[in-house]
């Protein structure tokens, strides 16, 4: 039996186990070597250089501050493009690079304009990727009033960017109903004040207006706008919108609205941004400083050049081991010929004990030039050993060559041998240079990695198995990594197969209309080329004949000439030999055009090394320019050095280790260690009918529509999107990739077997929604470890308060959930239930959370808290109104003055409340008075945010109209807040309780109840029935009504129960009687009633209930048959006894 071991993300920090995607250092509170990158396809400004510089000056003693006095910037490198001019205060770069850098500056999205935001799609507490702005959100000063000052705005991004906190606003749920029943505005703190208007807008103008309420929802109307105040008295929070003059401060546990549905909260766990921060390992390191004068932060702007590469080749004696050395021949071949970009600067070393340059370096502009480098690469070894410092060493002497600098070049390092760094450490780390390393076999010194690592290159592992393509994906992942998209290699296809004599290899890959220039078709074999046939799009077909052999390479490769026809290309290959043979097809293709950005992989684990039993993260983003690509299916392929695989299918659902649901952004837990040592990973894409989509991006600036200030609203421009903030498809078509991840290091297997067991993910994504009394909980289903397979029961609990279901979730209400069984990870959960009786309440808010458990009765961490309202006071319209309720109007005056200060009308017949507020005066407003017909009446002050002073309600069925008198005293009222109750609303249906058929219901919507004959028998049966009786201000009674509902019912229904429930007085009548004896003394008076409700409780027997009478019926008859049938046997028995006796007296 194994033994088990139980782990609750017991992370251990080793040296090189996080992948490097920044250089920034803290030191002394102070962040040093932030890289700020600009996109070479932005136009040269020097102008745009200065303000990012003001920006970085202004944000640093804004985040001094909101740190409280920790945390400020020192130094700052700017990457300037190659395409700008060079110029003498521009150093060269040296391991810096657009893809590695912290913040980017390129062109504005299609979909979000010119809004700043964070690329972020990891968990709270975990770092994003970088920054994005655009030259005009840094030129145009007009956008300040907009999103604030780009000094603020790069604090409130760095947030996201260093510390993995969320926006506290939300664009997607602007508004919520608070546990007071008040519709506000999704914000940190909830102490900002604003209000709440809606912009309608011709050909020639636009006005403001206040914003309704929407009946159905209880929240405001689509489009409404929460306008802030320009001047605040609170100081948070940065988070929500740093753009305020007042905003200094991140919300902390004292101020952060846990109601609220931001992403902050659903991400975090309901923690205040503040809470986040301050155990971030930057503020724990970094006391207060008692100086307040910073240093002003120094900038440094560094240039890209041509791109300088060389390739160091191991032809020590153990690259024989395998064919290590064909291997590397293979890989260069297809580098130089299919990959690297032409402009390049490439140079060629190989080296055993010692080592020599057989290539100086050659700029690639034509194929002669390619070719020629070709048949430099060796292709055979020396019988020695392998010192890998002599090769590093040299190849930086060849990159020298073109200026006598080693600084931003690159070195490709291929070997299968063992590394002493020790030797050359220094003049590595002090070269400037990058280094790449592809570790061949197992044999492969993992000293490699630590070299790569420490240099910013890339990692790459290729098995000793001979039938893996791993060469190939190693080689195709090193493109140049200065932004230029249109100028890569894409691979788009990498298969391989063992054959038997006569088996083929059959596959279709996609090209799809953002590919297909420079598209090679390159077939690898071990002893002799097959049979090739591959057909394009429209039917044309290729063999062997029209591919080029090298037969050095193992290889034939065809070059489609001009772009390749867009669709599906169909391939077969066949062993033509009497004995196995491994083929393989790899194409590769660029940009179809240079003005479209082709759709990208870029493959990567969360760390580079890790430390069983942690689970690692597979992430794999797949992007068309900025816009994320969706509805992909993704397949990641990890292979061990033994040549054992595993196969993990990605997701972007939101759930387990995916943070974010159609975000571009593929992720899955991978926790199937196997053996220590390396893992080679990629990953396989392709659909069959996708559409790229524009995702929103959820960690953005937010956008201030505009601000109020003194009494006055100033509206900026509408945002820059080509659409709403729903995703807008683009038909791409079909496609295809395979792209390497590099490789990854697993050590600390124990070498017998364990079984791990990790608890169920976190759920994220709860939801909750209300559908009359009842409540549907929706989520994505965990699984059972982490996010594999699936949990074994869920723990749901309630609470009226979304802090105690947070810090006493065990404590909280249960909810019987237990009739749930969990699905498989990624499943769609969903749970419905009624919560518990709400009393007298008008409506009520409530909180839900709930955890997974596994079948070791493991529980996974909290769920975000998903929380909604149930009111019992407002309904949806009925289905059938037989007469409609007059709207109620009401006027509110001032006793000094007959002018109306505010009116407010309640347009809803079903009985929404309307509020509005009464403008404050000089004179007190004790005088007030209304003149009500038809509502209720609650007046109710409000002063600095609470509403708990003053409530005062007359009904209306109050004999008079309320006057001054009924009214309370209001000398001290400043601001006063008026809510119509209407009383003409209608109890919802329940469905479940009514019968099955009810009264016939008439055609015409504005048709009398009184003195009207409803339709004739035979008229369609409906559902239950809503009457609403029409308010009267005599005292009529219902008697002549309910005698007209009987004599029109159907005959088949026989006995009825009619219930009347006057709702002034909550009161309920019940009438039973027959159909043809129901009489208008047998109907109680219910004066002063102006809706009642009419249902029936006896219908139209169902065939059960036919049935079972008639079995009744039959067995009544057989009773009295019986009956009749012992009686006359009875009596016939006595009268044969008595003949008999008397012929024996005879």
């Amino acid at each position: 039996m194994t033994m088990r071991y139980t782990f609750r993300f017991i992370i251990l920090l080793h040296i090189f186990s996080v992948t490097q995607t920044s250089f920034i250092q803290l030191t002394n509170g102070s962040y040093e070597d932030i890289v700020i990158a600009i996109n070479p396809g932005v136009p040269e400004d020097d102008t745009l250089i200065q303000k990012l510089k003001e920006m970085v000056i202004d944000g640093s003693s804004y985040l001094f501050h909101a740190t409280g006095n920790r945390l400020s910037i020192r130094n700052v490198k700017i990457l300037i493009p190659l395409t700008w001019t060079s110029k003498s205060n521009y150093a060269a770069r040296t391991r810096e690079t657009y893809e590695k850098a912290d913040i980017i500056v390129t062109h504005p999205s299609l979909k979000y304009g010119d809004s700043p935001y964070t690329l972020q799609y990891r968990g709270c507490r975990e770092q994003g990727e970088y920054i994005h702005l655009t030259p005009n959100f840094l030129l145009n000063t007009s956008l300040t009033s907009v999103y604030g000052s780009p000094g603020r705005t790069f604090v409130h991004e760095w947030a996201h960017l260093r510390w993995g906190v969320f926006d506290e606003y939300n664009n997607e749920i602007p508004y919520y109903i608070s546990g007071e029943l008040k519709v506000e505005a999704t914000r940190c703190s909830v102490n900002l004040k604003g209000s709440n208007m809606i912009q309608e807008c011709n050909e020639d103008s636009c006005s403001l207006r206040e914003c309704n309420v929407d009946s159905t929802t209880g929240l405001y109307e689509q489009g409404c706008l929460f306008l802030l105040e320009k001047v605040q008295n609170v100081q948070e929070s940065i988070m929500y919108s740093a753009a305020l003059p007042s905003t200094t401060s991140f919300c902390n546990d004292i101020n952060h609205n846990i109601e609220s549905p931001s992403l902050q909260n659903r991400m975090c766990n309901s923690r205040s941004s503040w809470d986040i921060i301050s155990n971030s390992t930057d503020i724990i390191s970094t006391p207060p400083r008692s100086e307040t004068d910073l240093p002003v932060p120094t900038f440094a702007l560094i240039q890209y050049k041509k791109r300088v590469i060389t390739i160091a080749c191991d032809i020590s004696g153990s690259m024989n081991h395998l064919g290590n050395i064909d291997r590397l021949f293979q890989g260069a071949e297809f580098f130089l010929t299919q990959i690297v970009e032409t402009g390049t600067y490439v140079g060629i070393v190989e080296f055993a004990t010692l080592a020599f340059a057989t290539s100086k370096l050659v700029q690639i502009n034509n194929e002669e030039d390619r070719i020629k480098l070709i048949s430099l690469v060796p292709s055979t070894t020396q019988n020695e050993g392998a010192d890998i410092c002599q090769g590093i060493l040299e190849a930086l002497e060849v990159n020298k060559q073109l200026d006598g600098s080693t600084a931003g070049t690159e070195i490709l390092l291929v070997s299968d041998g063992d590394f002493n760094r020790v030797k050359c450490f220094a003049d590595i780390s002090a070269s400037g240079a990058v280094i790449h390393i592809i570790a061949l076999g197992s044999k492969a010194s993992e000293q490699l990695e630590q070299i790569a690592h420490m240099t910013g290159g890339q990692k790459h592992f290729a098995p000793d198995t001979s039938n893996a393509n791993a060469i190939f994906h190693a080689f195709s992942a090193l493109s140049s990594e200065n932004a230029n998209d249109t100028q890569q290699s894409i691979q788009l296809e990498s298969r391989s197969s063992t054959l038997e004599s006569e088996g083929c290899l059959n596959s279709t890959i996609f090209i799809d209309s953002t590919v297909g220039t420079s598209t090679f078709f390159l077939v690898t074999w071990q002893a002799d080329v097959p049979s090739i046939r591959l057909q394009d799009p429209n039917g044309k077909r290729y063999t062997e004949a029209q591919f080029t052999n090298n037969t050095l390479s193992h290889s034939s490769r065809l070059q489609i000439p001009g772009k390749a026809e867009s669709g599906a290309w169909n391939y077969t290959l066949c062993n033509n030999l009497k004995t196995n043979q491994i083929l393989g097809m790899i194409v590769t293709s660029k940009a179809s055009a240079e003005n479209v950005p082709p759709i990208t992989i870029n493959v990567h684990m969360n760390k580079d090394t890790n430390y069983y039993p942690n689970p690692m993260i597979i992430y794999t983003s797949v992007y068309q320019d900025l816009l994320p690509v969706t509805n992909l299916h993704l397949t990641a392929i990890i292979e061990a050095e033994s040549g054992n695989t595993v196969t993990v299918e990605l997701q972007d659902n939101g759930a387990g280790a995916d943070a974010f649901k159609n975000d571009g952004v593929y992720s899955r837990y991978f926790i199937s260690f196997f053996e220590n040592g390396r893992y080679n990973l990629k990953v396989h894409v392709e659909s069959q009918e996708i559409e790229n989509t524009l995702a929103l991006p959820r960690n953005r600036a937010v956008y201030i529509p505009g601000y109020i200030e003194n009494g006055g609203i100033s509206m900026n421009p509408p945002k820059s999107s080509i659409n709403n903030d729903n995703d807008l498809p683009i038909t791409v078509g079909h496609i295809s990739r395979t792209v390497s991840g590099g490789s990854f290091i697993v050590n600390n297997i124990p070498t017998s077997p364990q079984d791990i067991i990790h608890k169920p993910c976190r759920i994220t994504n709860l939801e909750a929604n209300a559908q009359g009394n009842a409540v549907v909980l929706s989520w994505t289903a965990t699984g059972d470890d982490l996010d594999q397979g699936q949990a074994a029961h869920y723990d749901l609990r309630m609470s009226t308060n979304p802090r105690d279901l947070r810090d006493n979730f065990e404590h909280s209400t249960l909810v019987d959930i237990s009739s749930l069984s969990p699905q498989l990870f990624g499943s769609q959960e969903k749970f419905t239930f009624i919560p518990l009786s709400m009393g007298n309440r008008s409506g009520m808010v409530f909180y839900f959370a709930l955890t997974a458990i596994d079948k070791d009765n493991q529980e996974s961490d909290i769920s975000n808290i998903a929380q909604t309202v149930i009111f019992t006071s407002t309904t949806p319209e009925p289905s059938t109104v037989l007469s409609q309720t007059p709207h109620s109007s009401t006027s509110f005056h001032t006793g000094i003055s007959e002018t109306p200060l505010n009116t407010i009308t309640n347009t809803n017949s079903m009985g929404t409340p309307t509020s509005g507020k009464l403008p404050s005066t000089d004179t007190p407003n004790t005088d007030l008075y209304s003149t009500i017909k038809t509502s209720d009446i609650t007046i109710t002050e409000v002063e600095n945010s609470s509403s708990s002073h003053i409530s005062h309600s007359i009904p209306t069925n109050s004999p008079q109209p309320p006057r001054s008198t009924d009214l309370p005293n209001v000398d001290t009222l400043k601001t006063t807040e008026i809510t119509l109750l209407p009383t003409n609303y209608t109890v919802p249906l329940n469905t479940n309780s009514m019968p099955s058929v009810s009264i016939s219901a008439p055609t015409e919507n504005n048709l009398p109840l009184t003195g009207t004959t409803l339709p004739p028998t035979g008229s369609p049966i409906t559902p239950t029935t809503s009457l609403l009786i029409p308010p009267d201000n005599t005292d009529t009674t219902f008697s002549s009504i309910l005698s007209t509902i009987f004599r029109t019912v159907p005959p088949t229904i026989t006995n009825n129960s009619v219930t009347l429930t006057d709702f002034t007085t909550g009161n309920t009548i019940q009438q039973t009687g027959k159909s043809d004896s129901v009489t208008a003394t047998r109907i109680p008076l219910l004066n002063n009633t102006t809706t009642a409700y009419l249902s029936t409780t006896t219908t139209n027997p169902s065939p059960d209930n036919i049935n079972v009478t008639v079995v009744v019926v039959i067995v009544c008859v057989a009773a009295v048959l019986i009956s009749i049938i012992i009686c006359l046997t009875i009596y016939f028995a006595r009268y044969y006894r008595s003949a008999s006796y008397s012929s024996t007296l005879v």
